[in-house]
C-alpha cells in the first residue's frame, strides 16, 4: 500500500483534503480525479510500456503527474480509496460497440464498486466508480437500474440479461463509445495484464495508431485525439487542428493538466514526431 507521503501528494494533485469515507467524500474524490488526473496514451507513443503495477500507476499520477488509461486511472483510484478506508473492489469489464460483448472483449476495462456507503440517494450503498472511460462520469453512479443525468450526457445502468456480464452501462449518444458491460464477480488487477499488453503494443490498436488524451469535467470533456481538438458539452468551441508542437505541448499542459515533466527534450520531440506523422496518415485515408 502507497506511504503516507504518496497518500498525500496524490490527495494534493487531487486539491482536497484526507476525509472520512462517506459517500459526499466518494463524490468529490471522483470528481477531482477526472477533473486533474487526464485520460491519455501518450505513453504508448512514447513507447513507455506501463503495466497494470496499481503502485506503479499510483506513484505516476502521484510524483510525475501523469495519467493513463482504465487499468491505471482505476487500479490507482481503487489503491487510493483503499487507503482512505473505502471498501473497494476490482470487476471485469467491456467496452463495446452496438454490439453485445462477447467473452474476448469482456477484459477491456477495469471497473470499480464501492461497498456500504449509504447517502446521496442510494440506500444500498453501493457506488459503481469509473474513472477510466475519458469522457464517462463525472460522478458515482448508484448500482442499481435506472437513468442518470450527468451533464452533458444521460446514462443508463441497468442488470445485464447477457451470459457474459450482470451489469450494463450505455453512454450517451453524444459519448465516443456505445456501452459498456461489466461482472459482478471480483477480479484481480494481473487478470488485466494481457489485455493492457495487447492494446498498447498490437498494430491494430487504435491507443497505439492515435494518442488520446482526454479531461472530464462538471460541463463537459476536452478531447485531442492525434492533432485534433474538440470540446463537448457546454463552452464549446469549433473542432481545429493543432498543427504546431509548441502550441500541441502547450494544450496539453494547460487544457489537460499534463506537463509531461519527466518526458526528456529528445522524447519530446520523438513524440511529436510520432503524432504528427499518425495525424497525416489519417488525413491520408479520409475521402
Amino acid at each position: 500500500m502507497p506511504d503516507r507521503t504518496s497518500i498525500a501528494l496524490y490527495l494534493d494533485r487531487l486539491g482536497i483534503d484526507h476525509a472520512p469515507p462517506s459517500a459526499e467524500a466518494l463524490f468529490d474524490i471522483l470528481r477531482a480525479h477526472v477533473e486533474r488526473v487526464p485520460y491519455e496514451t501518450t505513453w504508448i507513443q512514447l513507447q513507455e510500456r506501463w503495466t497494470v503495477d496499481q503502485e506503479a500507476s499510483f506513484e505516476r499520477i502521484a510524483l510525475a503527474r501523469r495519467g493513463g488509461y482504465c487499468f491505471h486511472l482505476n487500479g490507482a483510484l481503487a489503491l487510493l480509496l483503499g487507503s482512505l478506508g473505502y471498501d473497494v473492489t476490482l470487476h471485469r469489464g467491456g467496452v463495446h460497440d452496438e454490439n453485445r460483448p462477447g467473452g474476448t472483449t469482456m477484459d477491456n476495462h477495469l471497473v470499480l464498486i464501492v461497498h456500504g456507503l449509504e447517502g446521496n440517494g442510494n440506500p444500498g450503498g453501493d457506488w459503481y466508480v469509473d474513472a477510466g472511460l475519458g469522457d464517462g462520469l463525472h460522478e458515482p453512479l448508484p448500482l442499481r437500474s435506472g437513468t442518470f443525468a450527468q451533464h452533458p450526457f444521460t446514462f443508463g445502468l441497468h442488470e445485464s440479461d447477457a451470459d457474459d456480464a450482470d451489469w450494463q452501462f450505455r453512454h450517451d449518444p453524444a459519448g465516443s463509445f456505445f456501452g459498456m458491460a461489466f461482472r459482478a464477480a471480483t477480479a484481480g488487477i494481473d487478470e488485466f495484464a494481457e489485455r493492457n499488453v495487447a492494446l498498447s503494443t498490437s498494430r491494430d490498436s487504435g491507443f497505439v495508431k492515435l494518442v488520446t488524451v482526454q479531461r472530464r469535467d462538471a460541463d463537459g470533456v476536452d478531447v485531442m485525439r492525434g492533432l485534433v481538438l474538440r470540446r463537448v458539452g457546454s463552452g464549446g468551441e469549433p473542432e481545429r487542428t493543432v498543427d504546431t508542437a509548441d502550441e500541441w505541448f502547450s494544450v496539453l499542459r494547460d487544457r489537460f493538466g499534463l506537463p509531461l515533466a519527466d518526458v526528456s527534450s529528445t522524447d519530446h520531440q520523438l513524440l511529436w514526431e510520432r503524432v504528427h506523422a499518425s495525424h497525416q496518415a489519417w488525413l491520408a485515408q479520409q475521402p
